[in-house]
C-alpha cells in the first residue's frame, strides 16, 4: 500500500520552525539564514518530504521550472551546454524542461506553447530565428527568455553568445596570414540557422578584405554528420582546382574533412589546412590535432541560466552578454605546402607525400 505522504506541518514540527519558515526556505532560499536552511534541509531529508509542486505553483505563481529548446541533442556542443545549464539550475532549485525543434521555427513555436501551458517560468532558445507568433506569445504571457549562441546588442531581446561573424572572420584571416589565397568552406546548413549564416558571412568578409573570393563550388553546406562532411570534402577534393585550406562550420564537419583528406592520401597541413569551430574535446586528441575557434560553451549556457534566475528574482541584469571566441592553433593548419604557388589553387591529383594516418592520441594527464 502507498504510505501516507509527509506534509509541511510535520517538517515544521521536526525542524522546530513555523510552516511559513519552511515555505520561505523552499521558495526563496536566500531569504533565510544558512543555519535555518540547514535545520530545514535535515528535517526534509530525515522525513523524505517532497514538496507539492502544484501547490507551490499556486501559492507563488512560480513552478521553478526553466524550459530550453534546442535544435537537436545529436550535437556535442548542445549536450555539453545543456549539462552545464542543468547543473547550475539544480543548484538554484530549478528544474530544467528540455525539447527539440529540428531547426524548424514552427515546431519551436509549438514547443513553446507546450512549455507555457505547463507553467515554465522562463525560456532559453537557441539563436534568434523565431516566428512572429512565438514573439507575440511570449510578450502576451510575459514570459522571460534569452537567446543563446548569438550576440546582437542591437536587438531588444536578451542574448548570451559569441559574435559568430567576427569569429569566422578571425579564423579565415588567420589562414590568409599563413599565405593561403584559395580557401573553401564547408559549413552547417544555414536555413533557419543564424549562427551558421553568420559564420559564412565572416569568411566571405575576410576574403573580400584581401581581394579574394569564395567560388560557389568551394562553398558547401551539410548537416551535422560525419558522413555528410566527408561527402562534401570528397566533392571539394575531386574538383579540377581545389582550395589549399578549408574553414569548417564546426569541429564535427572538420573531422569529416580530415578523414576524407587522409583517405585520399593528402598530408594535413602540407597539402590542405583545415580549420574547425567549437573546440570539442576530441579536437586536441586527434593527430593531426585540429586548429579551431574555441567557444566557452559551459559559460554561455550557465550565463543564460543566470540571466533568467536573476530576472525572476527581480535583480538587475544585463540584456546582452558577449563571450569571446578565441583562436586555437594546433597541427591541422600551416603555410601552403612546398611547391604550391600561393597564386594558384591546388590541382587535382593524388599528393606525392607519404600517406599520413589520422589517429587519436591518448589524453594528456590533467
Amino acid at each position: 500500500m502507498k504510505s501516507k505522504s509527509v506534509g509541511i506541518r510535520e517538517v515544521a514540527r521536526t525542524a522546530g520552525v513555523s510552516t511559513a519558515s519552511i515555505s520561505r526556505a523552499l521558495n526563496n532560499p536566500a531569504s533565510v539564514s544558512a543555519g535555518l536552511r540547514s535545520r530545514i534541509d535535515a528535517a526534509i531529508s530525515a522525513l523524505g518530504y517532497i514538496p507539492d509542486a502544484a501547490a507551490r505553483a499556486l501559492s507563488s505563481r512560480r513552478t521553478r521550472t526553466i524550459g530550453a529548446i534546442v535544435p537537436t541533442v545529436d550535437n556535442a556542443m548542445f549536450a555539453r551546454g545543456i549539462e552545464a545549464l542543468q547543473s547550475y539550475l539544480s543548484l538554484q532549485g530549478y528544474l530544467l524542461l528540455l525539447a527539440t525543434n529540428g531547426y524548424d521555427p514552427e515546431v519551436e513555436y509549438r514547443q513553446v506553447q507546450n512549455m507555457a501551458s505547463r507553467g515554465v517560468d522562463g525560456l532559453i532558445l537557441r539563436g534568434d530565428v523565431h516566428t512572429d507568433a512565438l514573439r507575440r506569445l511570449m510578450a502576451t504571457q510575459r514570459l522571460p527568455f534569452v537567446n543563446v549562441g548569438v550576440y546582437d546588442p542591437g536587438k531588444p531581446y536578451a542574448c548570451v553568445g559569441a559574435n559568430n561573424e567576427l569569429a569566422a572572420w578571425r579564423a579565415c584571416s588567420y589562414l590568409i596570414e599563413l599565405g593561403h589565397r584559395h580557401i573553401g568552406m564547408v559549413g552547417a546548413l544555414s536555413t533557419n540557422n543564424d549562427r551558421a549564416a553568420a559564420r559564412g558571412a565572416g569568411v566571405r568578409r575576410a576574403l573580400a578584405e584581401h581581394g579574394l573570393a569564395l567560388p560557389p563550388q568551394w562553398a558547401l553546406e551539410v548537416p551535422y554528420h560525419l558522413d555528410d562532411a566527408r561527402q562534401a570534402a570528397r566533392t571539394l577534393l575531386t574538383l579540377a582546382e581545389q582550395p589549399t585550406a578549408v574553414v569548417c562550420g564546426n569541429d564535427v564537419i572538420a573531422y569529416g574533412v580530415l578523414l576524407e583528406a587522409e583517405r585520399r592520401g593528402l598530408h594535413v597541413p602540407r597539402d590542405l589546412s583545415v580549420m574547425g569551430f567549437d573546440d570539442l574535446e576530441w579536437s586536441r586528441h586527434l593527430r593531426p590535432s585540429l586548429s579551431t575557434m574555441h567557444l566557452p560553451t559551459d559559460e554561455i549556457w550557465t550565463r543564460a541560466g543566470q540571466y533568467l534566475v536573476r530576472q525572476l528574482a527581480g535583480q538587475s541584469v544585463s540584456l546582452h552578454h558577449e563571450v569571446d571566441a578565441s583562436l586555437v592553433v594546433r597541427e591541422s593548419t600551416g603555410r601552403p605546402g612546398r611547391g604550391t604557388d600561393p597564386g594558384q589553387p591546388r590541382k587535382q591529383g593524388r599528393a606525392p607525400h607519404a600517406k599520413r594516418r589520422l589517429a587519436v592520441r591518448s589524453p594528456a594527464p590533467d
